[in-house]
């Protein structure tokens, strides 16, 4: 199975790609996709479409997972708001290829990686690196999407998180 795991943000968009093969994980593929704040914000939103959507492509995923959004009272709205929109554009494009978007709070994918709901970013990075047997540097936003990926793995034996039929 190939699980693509995806971090939405509105000035960068983490996305990895894992296999699970019997219980074996690893990785196939990670990157950002990052934007400019000075850019206009359609912009943004179709420069995340496109790079899940070329990702999509050339990877062909079975399953896709998404970071939720954490329960926490923000002070800025407007972030909020640009965060809401990012997801949409991710969850739009992943959707129209066929697939469904499983959703894991925060607490629940650092909790399916470390064992701690409140483990720091720095001990998901590591956990992803170790369980998928990856050496070199991964950037933050591309180690929480394949932290993603990794507890959609975890639950795969849940057939409704597949492609549509």
């Amino acid at each position: 199975m190939i699980i693509l795991g995806i971090d939405p943000g509105s000035l960068k968009t983490g996305w990895g790609v894992i296999r699970l093969q019997g219980n074996r994980l690893s990785a196939v593929e990670f990157g950002v996709i990052r934007m400019k704040s000075t850019q206009p914000f359609d912009q943004r939103l179709s420069i995340i479409a496109e790079g899940i959507g070329d990702v999509l492509r050339r990877l062909v995923p079975d399953s896709a997972a998404m970071e939720g959004i954490f329960q926490s009272t923000t002070k800025n709205m407007q972030s909020a708001l640009k965060l809401g929109q990012a997801r949409g554009a991710a969850l739009v494009t992943v959707s129209t290829s066929g697939l469904r978007v499983a959703e894991y709070p925060p607490a629940e994918v650092k909790k399916a990686l470390t064992g701690s709901g409140r483990a720091d970013k720095v001990q998901v990075r590591e956990m992803v690196r170790g369980l998928l047997g990856i050496r070199g540097l991964v950037p933050e936003d591309a180690a929480d999407a394949l932290a993603v990926a990794v507890c959609h793995a975890f639950r795969a034996s849940v057939p409704s998180l597949g492609r549509r039929t």
